[in-house]
């Protein structure tokens, strides 16, 4: 079962792994290119855990289930426009 607990950890291990990239970047262990291949993909991750949090905590303020919210699609996450 997903937590918030377990969203919020994932998240960190996903900022940990970015700040790793930027630090191998920095000390010629990688390219530019796969660098920033990467940190795209963990961007999009980022976003689609940021809105089931948010799903989840909404939910929950609401008084519904926090677990009937599910992760949308990289699509469906990248599309929001302001």
């Amino acid at each position: 079962m997903t937590t918030n607990n377990s969203i919020q950890q994932q998240i960190a291990d996903l900022v940990a792994e970015e700040h790793q990239l930027r630090a191998r970047l920095a000390t010629g262990e990688i390219t530019e290119p796969a660098e920033n291949a990467r940190i795209a993909e963990l961007e999009v991750q980022l976003d689609r855990l940021w809105d089931l949090l948010r799903q989840r905590r909404a939910r929950a303020e609401f008084g519904e289930n926090p677990n009937d919210a599910s992760e949308r699609s990289a699509r469906e996450v990248e599309g929001y426009v302001d």
